[in-house]
């Protein structure tokens, strides 16, 4: 199947995204003056803005790219829970699996002066989510996954993701084969076992796998590791400016490398690039694109959202545009 079609594609395809939601706070303002009470700027507030961040900006990046998403995850009961709630509404997110609970809504405020970030401070309950709330999502999430062309877990350690979860998502999803890609966090690794896809950053695959990563010998070093170790089948580490490389699993003992250029022309700003790529790839091997076809297209859609400033998002619009040259794949 053609990029083309692939992306065609999207709009029927509908994508169950499991983890942390997260409300991201945007404080702007301009600062004259240092205060006369500590040694710190006093910002005067000029405006403020919420996004969706954590698993919810995973949700967002799915729209965008024209597909369809439900999220699981909590919220409090509080007014960001109900701020949240809204704004995935908004994008026209499934919302059925999005749990309250007595825990406060994760908040990450950040204030901006001058283009410059000064602070950053976070309103969040991350102990593991257990008892009754962790069994109604569950119980959505196993009545949900038969309605969904694939799941993503975005994993932001804020309690929602553990290894029993992932043990029933793997369970439930096993009658029909359904494509579960996990965005991992370091600590967390161990969780990921019998998984489709993990997507760590250079980072956290040296950390999960306990290899530093130096070279393309500890490279793969590194990723046939996590392979073994979590009986994945397939992995894929984005490296920057290096691109990504994808470990494939052939047969039952054989790992297949690809390694995948970058193909941004600026980068101006990484934030959220790790929600594009997972939304990406899960959304195009959905599609019918094969592994190392959705790997192509998910660094493309990174190299769209790295050129701009801020928390951005790819287009199906963007996305062709890019892939002209790679088409023919």
């Amino acid at each position: 199947m053609g990029v083309k079609s692939i992306i065609n594609s999207f709009k029927h395809k509908k994508i169950l995204i499991i983890g942390d939601l997260i409300l991201d706070r945007y404080i702007f303002g301009k600062v004259n003056r240092i205060s006369p009470e500590a040694p710190v700027p006093v910002v005067d507030v000029v405006s403020e803005s919420f996004l969706l961040g954590g698993a919810a900006n995973v949700a967002y990046n799915i729209i965008a790219l024209g597909g369809n998403a439900s999220v699981a995850g909590i919220i409090g009961r509080d007014n960001a829970g109900k701020y949240l709630r809204e704004l995935l509404e908004e994008k026209n997110a499934g919302t059925e699996g999005v749990i309250e609970d007595k825990r406060p809504t994760t908040v990450k405020t950040r204030v901006v002066a001058h283009n410059q970030q000064v602070v950053r401070f976070d309103r969040e309950d991350s102990k593991r989510l257990e008892g009754k709330n962790l069994s109604l999502l569950l119980s959505y999430i196993k009545k949900a996954i038969t309605g969904h062309d694939a799941v993503i877990v975005s994993d932001y350690k804020k309690g929602v993701v553990s290894a029993s979860l992932i043990k029933a998502l793997v369970k439930y999803a096993k009658p029909n084969n359904t494509f579960i890609a996990v965005d991992p966090k370091v600590g967390h690794f161990r969780f990921y076992k019998n998984v489709s896809l993990i997507t760590p950053n250079l980072m956290e695959a040296s950390l999960g796998a306990g290899v530093e990563i130096r070279d393309k010998k500890s490279l793969m070093k590194a990723g046939r590791t996590l392979m073994n170790r979590l009986s994945c089948q397939s992995l894929l580490i984005t490296r920057g400016e290096d691109g990504m490389s994808l470990f494939e699993l052939k047969g039952s003992k054989e790992i297949k490398t690809t390694h995948i250029p970058t193909v941004a022309q600026k980068v101006f700003d990484v934030t959220g690039a790790g929600d594009t790529v997972i939304a990406a790839f899960a959304l195009s091997y959905a599609a019918g694109a094969s592994l190392e076809g959705a790997a192509v297209i998910a660094n493309h859609a990174a190299g769209i959202v790295v050129g701009e400033v801020g928390t951005a998002v790819a287009t199906p619009e963007a996305l062709r545009e890019s892939l002209v040259p790679d088409r023919k794949k």
